[in-house]
């Protein structure tokens, strides 16, 4: 699992309209139990439940876990203040999703250049 710190080294997010939570553990380097409990204390934290109540998370979802991640861990907020981050600034997380949103598909692109080189 990677350092609370190391963000930037989280993987590259496929591009895939649903993921389950085994997969966003991976990608945001978090465990299914604490996904579980963002989904509790984060009200904007809401995947697509079906049946037998699995669930399946959306890019921005996956993105928003992210940003919740960096907030809790690297930048030091408790819960109540990364929710309140989170609720009150949104046109700044909307900036932050959108940033890295960009980092996703740069790296894609670069992805897709090198393919083409070789």
């Amino acid at each position: 699992m990677l350092e609370p710190s190391h963000n930037d080294e989280l993987p590259t997010i496929p591009g895939k309209r649903y993921f389950t939570i085994g997969e966003v553990s991976e990608l945001c380097a978090v465990k299914p139990h604490v996904l579980r409990y963002w989904e509790q204390e984060f009200p904007q934290l809401n995947p697509v439940k079906r049946r037998g109540n699995r669930r399946y998370y959306q890019r921005q979802d996956v993105l928003m876990i992210r940003q919740i991640r960096s907030l809790l861990y690297e930048q030091g907020f408790t819960i109540g203040g990364a929710r309140q981050r989170m609720s009150g600034d949104e046109a700044r997380d909307d900036t932050t999703q959108y940033k890295q949103l960009i980092r996703q598909m740069i790296t894609e692109l670069e992805d897709v250049l090198h393919v083409l080189k070789n």
